[in-house]
Formats: structure tokens, sequence, C-alpha cells
């Protein structure tokens, strides 16, 4: 039996493919940074073998899966071309995995994550469900009917993917490092929506894909009364969530949620549309919906003394909006403060009013050092031109956490994809 070699296993996608493996009895192991990453604990919890990049890893009769973030350079994947094995890029071997299921991707600018993890739960208590979540999560079931899995547009590796069903969230300009502008973005996932076999549940509220043409039935959800399924009668709390869901403008049924925003209810419709279209009974979807628990790094909340600390994963302006939202709905009487850390020099730049817009919603913001990435080590701007734009921000650093300290009866907001959570464990030490 061939060993699965993942490069880069680390990864958020890979390591949760390399569990899904692991799970259906594949024989796996991979190698990537000593650097300690939140990832890996699922890996470690599995027994999964993660080695020092050296390539000695690489032996004879080895399938070795690639990270997308390693170049053919890479000294493993040298030696695996020198010893002849097959090399397979991570999304290329996730487009041929899927093949074994109905499988449904979900993609979109924002909330690719939350929903992914959602629908993953809500289908595994009705179906034998495997799924890949972009938190680094991954289960696969051997008997499996559907494979859920988080379809990323960066790069446009979604294409490698011929779903049955797609998950289509929002669409919006993200990662500037590679698409031009909005156009280039919609036109990704317009030609995504071509390879998509048997339909589509895509947010009507998207002015975007409004637009989006398809050789499947595209159904639209929700809040304006021209979608297919639609959330009306909204009642928000600070326990949750709770709405009536009409399809095609007749009620359907009421559902309830544990978390808060407008965002976590349009996620929840998508996941009763896909449901409502596979003939899952309606009573499995209310129950599992209710004790969804989350995914690691969206609003992960914990108490400590008088504060409420809470770990997100935003990075782009839309996402800040929303997480202070649901922070507001959830806790209406608390001050918001926000630690942010902008993710990569060229997101920084592009948005940089709107992220001040964004940010401004909190009561008070720290703002970190910008954090770059493999791609650029450096930009034209620092976390100083940013600060100019916040008139309640200051600058932290990671030794100076203590200042949050002040905040009495507070909600302090984490949020970036980079290293933010140094700080967010620094503070946890001082208290």
């Amino acid at each position: 039996m061939t060993i699965y070699h993942f490069v880069g296993i680390k990864g958020s996608g890979m390591s949760a493919l390399a569990q899904v493996l692991h799970d259906m009895n594949f024989q796996v192991q991979g190698s990537d940074y000593e650097k300690h990453f939140f990832t890996q604990l699922a890996l470690e919890q599995s027994g999964i073998k993660i080695l020092p990049f050296q390539k000695e890893n690489i032996q004879p009769g080895m399938t070795i899966i690639a990270g997308n973030a390693f170049p053919d350079t890479h000294e493993e994947i040298q030696e695996a071309m020198k010893i002849g094995l097959p090399i397979i890029r991570y999304h290329r071997f996730l487009g041929d995995f899927m093949n074994n299921f109905t499988s449904i991707a979900i993609t979109g600018a924002h909330g690719k994550t939350s929903t992914t993890g959602l629908l993953a739960h809500v289908m595994k208590g009705a179906k034998p469900t495997s799924f890949l979540i972009g938190d680094g999560t991954g289960r696969g079931e051997e008997n499996a009917e559907y494979f859920v899995f988080e379809a990323c547009e960066y790069r446009r590796h979604f294409l490698s993917y011929f779903p049955d069903y797609a998950i289509m969230t929002n669409i919006d300009f993200d990662h500037p490092d590679y698409f031009a502008n909005i156009d280039d973005v919609f036109s990704a996932f317009q030609e995504m929506s071509w390879q998509v076999n048997k339909g589509i549940f895509a947010c009507g509220d998207d002015e975007h894909l409004q637009k989006i043409q398809a050789k499947v039935p595209v159904l639209f959800y929700g809040f304006g009364e021209e979608n297919d399924f639609q959330a009306r009668n909204i009642v928000k709390t600070t326990e949750g969530t709770t709405f009536d869901v009409f399809v095609r403008n007749t009620f359907f049924e009421t559902f309830s949620i544990r978390s808060f925003g407008d965002h976590n209810i349009l996620n929840s419709l998508a996941v009763i549309a896909i449901c409502h279209y596979e003939e899952i009974d309606s009573r499995i979807v209310q129950e599992y919906l209710q004790s969804f628990e989350g995914v690691k790094r969206r609003f992960s909340e914990k108490e400590i003394g008088t504060q409420v600390i809470i770990d997100d994963y935003a990075h782009h302006p839309t996402e800040i909006k929303a997480t202070i939202d649901a922070a507001r709905q959830k806790y209406p009487e608390r001050e918001i403060v926000s630690v942010f850390q902008p993710h990569t020099f060229t997101r920084t730049q592009t948005f940089l009013d709107d992220f001040a817009d964004s940010l401004n919603l909190a009561d008070k913001v720290y703002l970190c050092e910008i954090f770059g990435s493999a791609r650029e080590v450096h930009g034209q701007l620092s976390i100083e031109d940013l600060k100019a734009k916040v008139p309640n921000a200051e600058i932290l650093l990671e030794e100076e956490t203590a200042i949050l300290k002040t905040y009495d009866n507070a909600v302090i907001i984490f949020m970036g994809a980079g290293d933010i959570q140094k700080f967010q464990e620094a503070y946890e030490k001082q208290l």
C-alpha cells in the first residue's frame, strides 16, 4: 500500500486532507517547518507523523501530495522527481478524490469555512459524510455518501474541481496580489460555475452572484423576496437567532441557530436549501443547526475574568464588520475592543479606507504590525498609514498586551489571518 507523503502538511487544507485519508485507513505522513501551527494538534491527536523538511523523508513507494505554497524547486519535491515518484498538487488530488462521492463545494470570498463546517455537521446527522474544512479539520468516513469541502478561489485553485453541487456565499474583491479587480474575481467564479454538475446555491442578495450563469439550476437564497429560499421574521437575541424560511414565498419551517449576525443567517440558509434539495428531513436540519458549535478561529470565545476573549480569522473589511456586528448582537452592553493584525501589504494597501471604516465600528482599536507572507515580505506602507485613518487606534506590540487588562467587562476581539494568536497568547499569560 502506498504511503501518502504531504509536503507542507500543516497547511489548513493539507492537514484536513491528511486526516480524511488517515480516517479512511490510508497510510499518511508529512513534513513542514518546525514552527508550531494551530492545525498540527489534530494531526498529532490522529497519530499522523510530522517530520521536519528534508529530502531523506522521500522514499520509494510513496505518493507525494504537494502543498500549493511549495515550488517544484523544494528539496523534497526535487528528490521525489529524482526517484520518479508520482507528485500531485493538493488541489489536483482533491479534484480526483471527490469523484468517489456526491460532492458539495463551498466557495465565496467570505464565509466558506463557517458554511462548510455547518453543512458537514448537519449532513452527517442524516447520511455518512466526509468533509474537509479550511480551518484544518477533516474527517473521512469509509462508507461516506457525501463529501463536503471548502473550495478556495485564490489563484483559481477551485477550477481543479468539478463538484456535483456548489454553494456560493458571495463575490468580493480580495487577494489583490493575484486578482486584478472585481471583474477578474467574477470571471473566476463564472468559470467555476460551468464546472458544477447538478446545481448551484447562490446568495441572491449578492449583486455579482445574480449574474452567474450555469448549465445546471441556480437556486438563490437570502433576505430579498425574489430569492427561492428566503429568511423572514428574524428574531435576534443574546442567545442566538430564529427565523422563518419561505421556499418560493411559501412557508417551509422555522429554524434557530446559536450564532450571531446576518452572515450566519445566510450561511444557515445555504445549508437549509441544499438539504431541502437533497430531501433531508427538516427535523434533522433543525436539530443539527442548533447543536453546531462553530469552527476554529471563527468567533471562538472564552471568558477570562470579567472579559470575553474572541479569536477570529477576519482579515478583510467585510469580515471585520461582520465579526463586530456579531459581537454587538451577543454583547450589546459591553465595550468592543478590536486587536487587528493586517494580513499582507497588498491587501492592506488596496483596502486601506475600507479597513478604517470597519475598524471604526469598534469602541477601541489596537493595531499590530502588518503580517507579510512568503510572497511579499515588505510593502510600500506601514501600520502607521492605517492608524492615521482610525482615530481611536493605537499600535500594539506583543510585549505590551497588558494594557488590554484596563478594559473591564469588555469584549476583546483578536482578528487576523497571520500570527495574531501570539498576541492573544501573550495577553492570556498576563491574565
